[in-house]
C-alpha cells in the first residue's frame, strides 16, 4: 500500500508540474497581447470593485510572480507587479479575478463563507496530519505504528482535503464573476475575452489538480487503514 502512496505522490507532482508549466506559458504569452483599452491591472482592479459597489477595498502591488491574491481580513486585492502595472491580457484577467474573489466577500457567497470558516482547522490539519500518519502508519521506524493513530491522520488529512475541494467552486465562480464583468463593461474585445478565459481555465486547473492529488491520497490512506484494521 506504501507503494501506492508513492506512485500517487509522483504522478500527481508530475501533473501539477506540467500544469504550472502551461499556467505560467500562457501568462507569458497573453502578457504579450496589450489592452485595447490601455489599462493597468490596477485600474481594472479599481473599476471593477467601483462597479459593484465595494469602496473599501484597497487595490495594492505584493512581490512575487502570480502572487495575486485577495486577503478577506485586511479587504485588499494584492496584485503582484507584472499584474499591477501590466497594460495586457494576462494582468486583466488575474486583477479581475482576484476582484471577484472581493465580490464574492462582499455579497456573502456561501462557499467563500464555508471556506473561510475552515482556515483555523486546515491550518491545524496541514501542520499536523502528515506527521500523524508517518506514526500510524510506523514508516521509517517511527512511532511503531498504529491504526487509532492513523485514523486520527486521515480524519486531519480529510479537513484538508475537504477545504481543497471546497476551493473549487470558489475559483471557479471568481472566474465567471471577472469574465462576465470583463465582457459586459466593455474592458475587452472577443479576442481579449477569450484569451483572458483561456489563462483562467489554466489557473483553476491548477486547483483541480491539487484537489485531485488530495483525494486521491485519502483514498490511499483510508485502504491502508481499512487493510490493517482486518489483520
Amino acid at each position: 500500500m506504501t507503494l501506492g502512496i508513492i506512485f500517487v505522490s509522483i504522478v500527481f507532482m508530475l501533473l501539477g508540474m506540467l500544469v504550472q508549466f502551461r499556467l505560467k506559458s500562457k501568462f507569458a504569452e497573453y502578457a504579450k497581447v496589450s489592452s485595447s483599452k490601455g489599462m493597468s491591472g490596477k485600474e481594472v482592479a479599481e473599476k471593477m470593485l467601483n462597479q459593484n459597489g465595494i469602496y473599501d477595498v484597497q487595490v495594492i502591488s505584493v512581490d512575487g510572480f502570480l502572487s495575486d491574491h485577495y486577503n478577506p481580513l485586511n479587504k485588499t486585492v494584492n496584485l503582484s507587479p507584472d499584474v499591477y502595472e501590466g497594460r495586457n491580457v494576462s494582468a486583466m484577467a488575474v486583477a479581475a479575478h482576484e476582484c471577484g474573489h472581493a465580490v464574492q466577500h462582499a455579497t456573502a457567497y456561501s462557499m467563500l463563507m464555508l471556506r473561510s470558516r475552515l482556515v483555523p482547522a486546515v491550518q491545524i490539519s496541514s501542520k499536523l496530519s502528515q506527521w500523524v500518519i508517518i506514526a500510524g502508519l510506523g514508516m521509517f521506524g517511527f512511532g511503531g505504528g498504529n491504526t487509532t493513530v492513523l485514523l486520527i491522520g486521515i480524519i486531519l488529512f480529510a479537513v484538508s482535503t475537504l477545504f481543497s475541494v471546497i476551493t473549487l467552486p470558489v475559483e471557479f465562480d471568481a472566474s465567471a464573476r471577472a469574465l462576465k464583468w470583463l465582457e459586459t463593461a466593455n474592458i475587452t474585445t472577443t479576442t481579449e475575452h477569450d484569451k483572458a478565459k483561456d489563462a483562467l481555465k489554466w489557473a483553476a486547473l491548477t486547483y483541480v489538480v491539487a484537489a485531485l492529488a488530495s483525494i486521491a491520497m485519502l483514498v490511499q490512506y483510508i485502504l491502508i487503514y481499512q487493510s490493517r484494521s482486518r489483520d
